[in-house]
């Protein structure tokens, strides 16, 4: 028979805590399936420590957000709506104009809707940085390339 000593929760703390940075290039890859991927990581929920109530993640590079693709006919009927608050105030914007205007806002709006909706989900997001072209300031992070499993 097993003792209590035997039976106890593992539940990380801070010090357990390590943090890797990785590069994904967005060239081709479906929106969603990219975001899902990224979501991922910036959580968490790769490591064998993951813990709910902790911001286990680690730091994601997206770099060439400008060459993201959509399945179907989406790139065509896909619309980013904003309110100002007012009445009458809805501004809707197609896929297309987005792509060219601000191809990160794409990435980062599909991301952060995947995170939970407080406080620590806020402290992720902070951990996602998008670049619309192949140039990104964090070489001396030495990213690694995210592996596919992920």
């Amino acid at each position: 028979m097993a003792t209590e000593d035997d039976m106890r929760t593992y539940s990380p703390s801070a010090k357990d805590i390590t943090r890797d940075w990785y590069v994904v290039d967005a060239e081709g890859q479906t929106l969603g399936r990219l975001a899902t991927r990224v979501a991922k990581v910036l959580r968490g929920k790769h490591k064998p420590t993951f813990a709910p109530h902790m911001d286990m993640g680690d730091h994601v590079i997206v770099i060439n957000a400008d060459k993201v693709v959509l399945s179907g006919a989406k790139s065509e009927q896909k619309l980013y709506h904003a309110h100002s608050g007012f009445p009458g105030g809805l501004r809707s914007v197609p896929f297309a104009t987005m792509l060219e205007k601000k191809p990160t806002d794409i990435v980062e709006k599909a991301v952060k809707g995947m995170l939970p909706k407080n406080k620590l989900g806020n402290a992720m997001g902070k951990k996602l940085k998008v670049y619309a072209g192949a140039d990104h300031p964090h070489a001396a992070q030495q990213p690694m390339p995210l592996p596919d499993h992920v």
